[in-house]
């Protein structure tokens, strides 16, 4: 099955709900202010986003007020609308650091597919050639260190951890060592998912950020945020609270394929700006992929 056929079947429940939401909005075939306020709601209740919905709202209003149009027309333009709102965040992840090894540090709440999606990535970043190496730096939970070490063997690159508990700066520190030693392109670094209490986690990653500074004062190259889809407008503000915590430069979010949610993606983009480098439709390895606006706008709105 192709990566178009996939993000087709794993948005199918967002642009399930989106065109049950439109085909209600388009019972009259004229574009005027009502059935605008309809489009507008359909949008917000498919997890667009308030700030989206308006401005596609907008959008719509000045290119097509007053006009007939059918729901295959309709769909087109808010796929067009979107994809705008999208193109400006898509980045996908690029190894440049030099000296290397680039160092990325995955964060998100437990729960959220962090671990799998560290995988994921480091699958993708050897099948571009790159010398990928893991570290183990959730501490926290055992299984944490166990699960990235199985997901490590079967990928088939090298870890750095340590023992539950032990301090995730000292392994952050080894793994920087390690990698600058074997010439390793990308350090891949696993990070504590607890949000409960938010002073901890600040401290741990400013100790992190500290240690790395005397290593390599460029590190980290990237703070990529791993958002779990099926939360939908709740994925947002862990994006506020890990911006404030970790300094976030960019976003992957999983779990797409389980959810009616994937609206979220373009809230996300419309309220943040922050970059969106890949996407995940499925728990296999390879279901990760770079982030493709346009694709993703048609997939939204269900256009074939």
């Amino acid at each position: 099955m192709s990566w178009t056929e996939r993000l087709f079947g794993g948005f199918k429940k967002t642009s399930d709900r989106l065109s049950e939401n439109l085909t209600t909005a388009v019972s009259t075939a004229t574009l005027d202010d009502a059935t605008l306020e309809e489009v507008e709601d359909a949008l917000i209740m498919s997890d667009l986003g308030p700030a989206a919905a308006s401005r596609i709202r907008e959008k719509l209003k000045e290119k097509r007020f007053g006009l007939q149009i059918s729901e295959r027309e309709l769909k087109k333009a808010v796929a067009d609308e979107i994809a705008e709102i999208l193109r400006p965040v898509a980045k996908p992840l690029e190894i440049t650091a030099f000296p290397r090894p680039q160092v990325i540090l995955v964060i998100g709440v437990n729960g959220s597919g962090k671990t799998t999606t560290i995988a994921k990535l480091a699958h993708w970043l050897v099948e571009e050639d790159y010398e990928v190496m893991l570290a183990a730096g959730d501490t926290f939970r055992a299984a944490a260190i166990e699960q990235l070490a199985t997901w490590a063997d079967r990928v088939g690159v090298p870890i750095v951890k340590g023992p539950q508990g032990g301090d995730p700066a000292s392994i952050v520190f080894d793994g920087v060592k390690a990698g600058t030693d074997r010439g390793t392109d990308a350090l891949v670094v696993d990070t504590a998912g607890r949000l409960q209490n938010k002073r901890e986690l600040m401290d741990e990653l400013a100790k992190i950020r500290k240690v790395l500074g005397r290593l390599n004062p460029e590190a980290p190259h990237d703070v990529i945020l791993v958002l779990d889809a099926t939360n939908g407008q709740n994925a947002l503000s862990q994006i506020d609270v890990f911006k404030e915590v970790a300094g976030v430069t960019g976003l992957i979010m999983t779990k797409l394929d389980g959810t009616a949610r994937g609206g979220v993606l373009v809230a996300a983009a419309e309220q943040y700006g922050l970059p969106i480098h890949a996407i995940g439709v499925g728990e296999t390895i390879d279901d990760l992929r770079p982030f493709d606006p346009d694709l993703v706008a048609k997939v939204i709105a269900g256009i074939a």
